[in-house]
């Protein structure tokens, strides 16, 4: 495709923003786009082009696009005021529902993003604990702050614990305060949290780590371990929160934390972050305390804003509607298990990992339990066969972390994918993209 015959709204796009999108995408230019629109499971771009969406807002939207409920709900606010900076009905009524909820939460905040809400958790661990180090693991990403992109793309593939910069600009002073453990391996972490007690503020992990599922007994043994050395212990709950189950991974897993940040499908597609935890740690925030030694500054301008928890009520009330998440779980299963199928069918070694409305393959003979055995998988093949997806208008991530399903899809929507899945993968094996 020659530039003159890239849209006119795509070229404006890519003089604007580095690479042409707001991060990450990377899409060669002839198949980026500008979107105009979207309903439930479908967008649609300026040039009119309908794409099925198995990005959902990198899993934001799990309600599906501009869901009547959440809709009416925003409308409805907006004639009211968009933001006060302060406690409102729909902010106080939402933390009510999250204290409810979540058996980690006996005091909640709320900020504009899970970026913030990570941030916040770590800051207030350190506060607590007096203590400076956080523990994260290899591969995992909990925003853009500066641990949560340390170690998430790493090349060198340095002993444990050492961290590695998946991003410049990130003090050394910093980095010397990160410690990394591989995913899955509880003896590791475990070790690592015994040596480094003294000095550790706090234990961060994504339940469900990207798209790989925790192993039998993994965040039992690490919340034990914390338990042992008096380390908090913080669920990153910005992908599973809401979207496992009612309770996040909390109440699918069977593991409480001491610390929980919440963010995406909070949020129904609108932008949030929660953070909440145990009272005597929480307390540490209350402005009551400013001057003191443990006082932990926390504000956020939008944080709590009446547009942004009315949407997260209204989409909480999708979420409460009966079999909503025995449905998810039922698709989720449904999309993994016609994957594999079309991958055996053209004789495909691969991998399908994933846990509820989450997917993804990789490209590798052998088990997927942690980032490096991910990385082992040939992720040219993997990024060739999201493009062709992305050609035959599924829009996702090109990256291919995951697949994000709402309770909009349908199994004839999954049908479909797995019908464009199946075309792209030959067309990639024929070497024809």
């Amino acid at each position: 495709m020659s530039k003159a015959e890239i849209p006119e709204a795509v070229q404006r796009s890519l003089r604007v923003f580095p690479g042409g999108s707001n991060g990450e995408f990377n899409l060669p230019a002839e198949l980026s786009i500008v979107i105009s629109q979207g309903k439930g499971c479908e967008l649609r771009d300026t040039s009119g082009a309908s794409y099925l969406d198995f990005s959902m807002g990198w899993g934001s939207v799990l309600v599906g696009h501009a869901h009547p409920e959440v809709t009416e709900s925003v409308i409805r606010q907006a004639s009211l005021g968009a933001n006060f900076a302060y406690v409102n009905d729909n902010s106080l009524a939402l933390a009510e529902e999250l204290c409810r909820l979540s058996p980690a939460c006996e005091r909640v905040r709320f900020c504009a993003s899970g970026t913030e809400a990570t941030m916040y958790c770590q800051r207030l661990a350190r506060a607590f604990t007096g203590r400076s180090r956080i523990l994260k693991f290899e591969g995992a990403y909990h925003g853009a702050n500066e641990i949560g992109v340390t170690s998430l793309f790493p090349e060198r593939l340095l002993a444990f614990p050492a961290p590695d910069p998946s991003s410049a600009g990130i003090p050394p002073a910093v980095a010397a305060d990160i410690l990394v453990a591989p995913y899955n391996d509880i003896a590791t972490a475990a070790k690592i949290v015994g040596e480094y007690a003294k000095e550790l503020a706090a234990v961060i992990v994504e339940p469900l780590q990207r798209c790989t599922a925790p192993q039998e007994g993994f965040l039992e043994g690490l919340r034990a371990a914390c338990d042992d050395f008096d380390v908090p212990l913080i669920f990153d709950e910005v992908v599973t929160g809401f979207r496992l189950a009612y309770a996040g991974a909390q109440e699918y897993y069977g593991v409480v934390p001491d610390l929980v940040a919440y963010g995406k499908a909070l949020g129904g597609g609108y932008p949030i972050g929660a953070f909440g935890g145990r009272a005597d740690i929480m307390d540490l925030v209350r402005e009551d305390q400013l001057g003191e030694s443990g006082y932990v500054w926390v504000a956020s301008t939008l944080g709590g804003n009446p547009i942004s928890t009315a949407a997260a009520r209204a989409a909480l009330g999708v979420f409460r509607e009966p079999d909503c998440y025995q449905r998810l779980h039922d698709l989720g299963h449904y999309l993994r298990s016609g994957m594999r199928q079309v991958l055996d069918e053209h004789q495909e070694i691969a991998q399908v990992i994933g846990d509820g409305p989450l997917a993804q393959v990789v490209f590798s003979a052998e088990p997927v339990f942690d980032y490096r055995s991910t990385k082992r998988g040939d992720s040219e093949k993997g990024r060739s066969l999201m493009l062709a997806l992305f050609r035959r208008k599924i829009f996702l991530n090109p990256m291919g972390t995951k697949l994000y399903l709402c309770v909009a899809h349908t199994q004839s929507v999954c049908d479909m994918f797995l019908e464009r899945f199946a075309d792209a993968l030959q067309a990639v094996k024929m070497g024809r993209e």
